[in-house]
């Protein structure tokens, strides 16, 4: 049978260099013709914002974000918006800040220029999220799209190497996600899998050294591309599982992301022949599961959900409100008790099942 495929390339302007965000940010809100401009960026980004922004007018600065995007604070942040008369979204940050400029622009239809300082890579993305009563939901438009991100390695120099590195697995759980998500296709799993090889590259540089700059320049290039990889893609098993879990308990999105990836690509990659092949070249190991169990040895990465404030008792639940949003999709079916047994191995910190590992790449 001949390669039959549909695939989406979403429009957006990326500008890249270190030591470049102020020029290109000045330069993207002179394009734009933009006379109000609202700045989002937490109270712990400040300085970095400050120094990214001080070539334009500031209209409006704005750091009441949190992670998930609670619904109150996404409705005050949009009134805040109108009422101000703003024509342009800049946010400095990561997935939370770029989070809260989506749902402004949701509502009203601004652009968004975003400028992260981690490797969340919501910023290429046109998903959005938003929480209300402890659930987290997600949807896709096009409108939430950034017109324009500027990619800064500086920028992620403040940030603490194990926040990087938990950051930057959630970038990879992107790309693995891509691989068998909904609409995955050979161009979205290629982009994956130059992302899985970058972020391999990056983010032991940054372990050894967290102020490699090569380093978090591959870690921002390889985030770049997952983000691009999921736009395309779809959400998968494994982002399913987590935003249940983040939105529900609250839960740490990128330490919780690090840390429930190596069960899903465990428990789907027997079954996911020419993607886990995918996987493991990207990787240069034998099997997807070895080259991702490698790399996180070597970052110490985040282990076990309890670790984070998820309890043992919370499993049930878990289960409950996850079995729903499996996609049919996906490359091995998920039921009640195989899905009990990936999240308490999860919550323990636990080898996953020997049944799930793959034998061959």
């Amino acid at each position: 049978m001949g390669l039959t495929f549909q695939h989406t390339t979403l429009g957006q302007r990326v500008l890249f260099g270190s030591g470049k965000a102020a020029e290109h940010l000045a330069g993207e809100v002179d394009r734009l013709s933009a006379r109000n401009v609202m700045v989002i960026a937490s109270a712990r980004e400040r300085p970095e914002a400050e120094r990214v922004t001080a070539g334009i007018s500031t209209a409006l600065p704005y750091d009441d974000v949190a992670p998930h995007v609670p619904i109150d604070k996404a409705e005050k942040a949009r009134k805040a918006a109108t009422d101000n008369g703003i024509d342009l979204l800049v946010c400095v940050g990561g997935g939370s800040t770029i989070g809260m400029a989506k749902a402004i622009a949701m509502t009203t239809g601004l652009p968004i220029i975003a400028v992260p300082t981690t490797y969340a890579g919501s910023e290429a993305t046109n998903v959005w999220g938003l929480t209300e009563a402890s659930r987290k939901i997600t949807g896709v438009d096009d409108q939430v799209l950034p017109v324009t991100v500027v990619y800064d390695a500086e920028l992620t120099l403040s940030l603490p190497a194990e926040l990087s590195i938990a950051s930057g697995l959630n970038a990879l759980a992107h790309c693995i996600d891509s691989m068998w998500a909904p609409r995955a296709d050979p161009i979205n799993q290629a982009l994956a899998g130059e992302g899985i090889r970058a972020l391999n590259g990056g983010l032991p540089a940054i372990r050894t050294n967290s102020d490699d700059l090569r380093g978090r320049e591959l870690a921002l290039y390889g985030a770049y591309l997952s983000a691009v990889a999921f736009a395309s893609a779809g959400s998968g098993m494994h982002h399913k599982i987590c935003h249940v879990l983040g939105g529900r308990w609250n839960l740490p999105h990128a330490q919780t992301h690090a840390t429930v990836l190596p069960y899903v690509l465990a428990f789907n990659a027997p079954a996911a022949g020419d993607a886990a092949r995918r996987i493991a070249a990207a990787f240069g190991a034998d099997t997807s599961t070895a080259g991702l169990n490698a790399l996180r040895e070597t970052l110490d990465a985040p282990q076990a959900l309890k670790d984070y404030g998820f309890v043992e008792g919370n499993i049930t639940e878990a289960v409950q409100l996850i079995l729903p949003v499996i996609p049919e999709s996906n490359p091995r079916p998920v039921t009640e008790d195989n899905l009990t047994v990936l999240l308490t191995a999860a919550y323990a910190g636990t080898a996953p099942d020997a049944d799930w590992t793959e034998s061959q790449p």
